[in-house]
């Protein structure tokens, strides 16, 4: 092959390259297709504006070099809201946490953040859907969440809500511990719940002991997250519905109306109980201090009795005619103190010794006596 300078080369005139001749000016295009060398020619002439003393060279490309890691590195600041705390990892492994406010980690594709919110408060549902489709109380149900066994073998529905928020203070567990927080938080829900249920009796939970229930499941979930290191604070146990099974509602209903004429019947009671002892207890107590009345009484009068005799009997030593007559006269004073009396002179000779006698004692109450 003959090389000809005025040929343009081994690619014929006019420059052309080994593809073709392509468009030429007064062709079909109505352009030129500008060539490699000229863009890089316009590239370095807009470089060398940028540079200082417009010349483009190893120093330009320094320069340019510095600003770009600079910038990089720039885009290392960060913001972390008074609701966040920020994560920061390098190479996907944590390192560190920040607090609110402006913060700093290496760019990516080195380290990058994450900013969880711990001022939220989280709602987990158990047993219904709030938000789901609508019945005549405004949720759905979830029977295989709710129904549960209580520890007297009777079934019972039970609709409760959570309510939990990270741990500020280790927010990083919260991350990185649990692959689905959500989801294992309503399995330990559920879980302490059942476990609660399962140690009360069905009547204890309908009536008296929901608080205690509520307190239980939150303490129990507490200590479950902590053993988890899910870095979850539980905040709030409710339960939002605590009823007997749809199916046997009506018969459970009976059974509490029973109940409750049983307990109506042993209050009556109670209360007639607590009138009558009291009253039947005074009265005993009445009828043992008259007892008790009645024999003090007697005994000082026997005492005072075997005084008077032991008396009687020192004066019949001293003058035992004397005293059997006084004796003699006082008993005949009280023995015919009440009766009608007739006076006998044995040895008056007159009405064969009848003596006349005037009550005037009695006399004197009839004169006086009203008329």
């Amino acid at each position: 092959m003959n090389w000809n300078n005025q040929g343009g080369g081994p690619w014929g005139p006019k420059r052309q390259n080994p593809w073709g001749s392509g468009p030429q000016n007064g062709g079909s295009g109505g352009g030129h297709t500008p060539d490699f060398e000229d863009l890089i020619a316009k590239v370095q002439d807009r470089l060398s504006s940028f540079v200082p003393g417009g010349q483009f060279g190893g120093r330009g490309i320094v320069v340019i070099g510095l600003s770009a890691i600079i910038l990089w590195l720039a885009s290392g600041l960060y913001t972390v809201r008074p609701d966040e705390v920020g994560l920061n990892l390098i190479f996907g492994r944590y390192v560190g946490t920040t607090q609110p406010g402006l913060n700093y980690n290496l760019p990516y594709p080195i380290g990058s953040v994450i900013r969880p919110s711990v001022t939220t408060v989280n709602t987990t549902e158990v047993g219904f859907r709030s938000g789901e489709s609508r019945t005549r109380t405004g949720q759905s149900d979830v029977n295989e969440e709710s129904l549960m066994l209580t520890g007297d073998e009777n079934i019972v529905d039970i609709d409760f809500a959570v309510q939990w928020q990270i741990n500020p203070a280790r927010a990083s567990d919260y991350v990185f511990n649990i692959q689905e927080p959500i989801t294992s938080i309503k399995a330990v829900a559920e879980s302490a719940m059942r476990e609660v249920i399962g140690k009360r009796n069905i009547q204890a939970i309908l009536t008296t002991e929901r608080g205690a229930v509520e307190t239980d499941v939150k303490q129990l979930m507490q200590e479950v997250l902590d053993t988890y290191g899910a870095g979850v604070v539980v905040r709030l146990v409710q339960l939002q519905k605590v009823d007997p099974p749809a199916q046997v509602i009506d018969a459970f209903r009976d059974v509490q109306a029973a109940r409750q004429d049983q307990d109506r019947a042993r209050n009556e009671a109670e209360t007639y109980a607590s009138k009558v002892v009291p009253e039947a207890r005074g009265e005993a107590a009445r009828i043992q201090q008259e007892a008790e009345a009645y024999r003090e009484r007697v005994i000082a009068e026997a005492s005072g009795q075997a005084s008077r005799f032991d008396q009687i009997y020192t004066e019949y030593k001293k003058a035992p005619e004397v005293t059997r007559e006084r004796m003699y006269l006082e008993t005949m004073e009280r023995i015919l103190a009440g009766s009608e009396k007739t006076v006998i002179d044995q040895n008056g000779a007159s009405q064969q010794g009848v003596v006349p006698y005037l009550p005037l004692g009695e006399f004197q109450k009839k004169v006086g006596a009203p008329k």
